[in-house]
């Protein structure tokens, strides 16, 4: 810590242990032991940092949730001192499990397995802690490095966008990916990644549906803009959702089963798009197509509106432009395909 003061250097944060809370995984740390010294932490930082212009945050316990002993966390360090509540979610189970893919593809396994736990740490914070704020700290998907030719391939990013999704409704504030490199974790699905954080506001909003449970949908308010934005994920091997969406208490999304179509098919088509202002003249919305190359699910090569991502030959990130078309044109979801709908004169009086 000194060190980082001696430089300069803006530290966001630091956090205190990893894995010891709770039941641990190999050793474990009592609540008591840990309260105790998240107050002796907080006066270290506060000391070290105390001419600084940042004032890095206190995190902890970078563990497995267990309500109880979280919640007695807060209880014994005391108000203000626990600045972030850390948990880890490792939800597909082992990197060898041959039940690994159909976890990812089966929407039940998606939500059955994590929407119980968002739901009870956002509780947790609300009821023990309300100055602090959740973080996923580690996340892979699947432990013991990762699935080989699964976690780091287009398949993995199902699971990500949707636990982006999930965890967002239930006011996580940061979700940290285990890992950029290493194991089979390396970070293919960088791009979905960087997609949302270009477009999904902080403004979470609900929607009312009645598609598929295999058409996984999360809106948000539009980041720096006005207007919505939209993720759908198509877990179905088959269908295509013909999708609409208009204003309400929430978000209003109309879905129609088609038969598969290709990409061409797709934007070639015509259907009318159903919003509070489509008859307010030419209007256009932006949609950005994710698929695996050459439909393999395990491909690492990612495709955007049908076109490669690649580095560029500087080993930068290739810009991630949309497909700009009226508001009158298709909505179509394909197959196994993830997209982002950009609305920006969709009228959500909560992104005013």
């Amino acid at each position: 810590m000194n060190y980082t003061v001696s430089k300069g250097y803006a530290i966001d944060s630091w956090e205190f242990g990893n894995e010891l809370s709770g039941s641990g995984i190999g050793a474990s740390v009592s609540v008591e032991l840990y309260g105790n010294d998240l107050i002796v932490l907080k006066d270290v930082i506060k000391n070290v940092y105390k001419s600084s212009r940042t004032k890095p945050l206190l995190l902890a316990p970078g563990g497995f949730y267990e309500e109880k002993w979280y919640s007695e966390l807060f209880r014994l360090s005391g108000p203000g001192v626990l600045d972030v509540m850390t948990h880890h979610i490792y939800n597909l189970g082992p990197g060898n499990d041959p039940k690994l893919v159909s976890r990812i593809l089966d929407p039940k396994y998606l939500s059955g397995s994590v929407t119980g736990l968002f739901k009870n740490v956002e509780r947790t914070v609300q009821e023990n802690g309300p100055w602090a704020s959740a973080w996923v700290g580690e996340a892979g998907g699947a432990f013991n490095s990762g699935g080989r030719e699964v976690s780091e391939t287009f398949i993995n990013s199902f699971w990500y966008l949707d636990q982006f999704g999930m965890s967002s409704m239930h006011n996580t504030k940061v979700y940290c990916r285990q890992a950029l490199v290493g194991g089979f974790y390396g970070l293919l699905e960088k791009e979905t990644a960087l997609l949302w954080h270009r477009l999904m506001g902080k403004g979470v909003l609900g929607i009312q549906t009645n598609a598929s449970e295999y058409l996984r949908t999360y809106v948000h308010c539009s980041k720096g803009r006005a207007g919505i934005t939209i993720l759908l994920i198509n877990l179905s091997k088959q269908t295509t959702f013909t999708v609409g969406f208009s204003n309400g208490v929430k978000v209003v999304l109309q879905a129609e089963s088609t038969k598969r179509r290709s990409f061409l098919e797709t934007i070639k088509s015509k259907v009318s798009w159903v919003g509070k202002k489509a008859s307010d003249g030419y209007l256009n919305r932006e949609e950005y197509h994710l698929s695996p190359k050459d439909g393999d699910l395990r491909s690492k090569i990612m495709m955007l509106n049908g076109n490669p991502l690649e580095p560029t030959v500087t080993g930068d990130i290739p810009k991630l432009e949309p497909v700009r078309y009226s508001v009158k044109s298709p909505v179509y979801i394909n197959p196994l395909t993830i997209s982002f709908i950009v609305l920006p004169t969709f009228d959500a009086p909560a992104c005013s």
